[in-house]
């Protein structure tokens, strides 16, 4: 029964004044009474906090929780690309030369959801991989890799369900969804466009990292509600890891595949 309830009031209802409310409340010192209720329900990793479940006032301090030095892997060699979030890989593909994606049967543009065609063109026929973060994750964003952050922009002014209803039933919520996008260059020129998609009709992506450069596995952002993270890489620079089948489990860190193809 309780874990009916939390998937009702935090998975399924995504209308405008219960968001609010749900947002209202998660700010609450009343709200730190479900901390551990709410951990228990959605099986966090309650050894991997940075701070114990008493220690948080209330239901959004916890739901942007840091981890403990060590708890996710930080060797990696300069080509390998990694999950910038814990999270659920729904999809990947490619994008087609019309610049669209496919996504639980419905197609995306990519000239809407970045809102700059010039930029679009050079991840024409590259990959896209989109990350889907539940209640159950941990929130905040870490960079894939190392680079020069060439430009960072707001687009986007609701946000509506992205979990896979919404992206099965709504209307374009990855395109559409109050969004904050980051390009960032790799030392060997190749780019990749980190998107941040807001949810649950509450805009509720911080920024983290303002400097020109980031360093792989760096934080750049948090949300504070379970979201969506969009990765686009240009046109044969990346190669993916040989993933049996998704939805694909991963957690920051882990390698999901590794920068290819001549720089540009």
């Amino acid at each position: 029964m309780k874990s009916y309830l939390y998937k009702f009031f935090i998975e399924l209802t995504n209308g405008k004044w219960s968001s609010y409310l749900i947002m209202k409340f998660a700010h609450s010192k009343a709200s730190s009474f479900i901390i551990p209720s709410f951990a228990k329900v959605y099986k966090i990793n309650i050894d991997e906090m940075e701070k114990d479940l008493t220690s948080y006032n209330n239901l959004h301090d916890f739901f942007i929780r840091k981890l403990k030095n060590g708890t996710r892997n930080s060797l990696f060699s300069k080509k390998e690309v990694i999950s910038p979030v814990d999270a659920i890989i729904e999809e990947m593909g490619i994008i087609t030369g019309n610049k669209t994606i496919h996504v639980k049967d419905k197609v995306y543009s990519i000239s809407e959801m970045l809102g700059n065609k010039e930029m679009v063109d050079k991840y024409t026929g590259g990959t896209f991989i989109i990350f889907y973060l539940s209640p159950s994750h941990y929130h905040r964003i870490h960079s894939p890799v190392s680079g020069q952050v060439t430009k960072r922009w707001t687009l986007g002014e609701k946000s509506y369900p992205v979990n896979k209803w919404g992206l099965k039933f709504g209307r374009s919520p990855l395109a559409k969804n109050y969004r904050t996008i980051t390009e960032v260059k790799t030392q060997d020129n190749h780019h990749i466009a980190i998107v941040k998609v807001g949810a649950m009709f509450i805009n509720s992506i911080i920024l983290s990292h303002q400097k020109e450069k980031v360093n792989k596995g760096e934080e750049m952002a948090y949300f504070s509600f379970g979201s969506t993270v969009i990765l686009l890489f240009e046109k044969e620079t990346f190669r993916s890891k040989d993933f049996l089948s998704t939805p694909y489990p991963v957690k920051i860190g882990e390698v999901i595949g590794e920068l290819s193809g001549k720089s540009k």
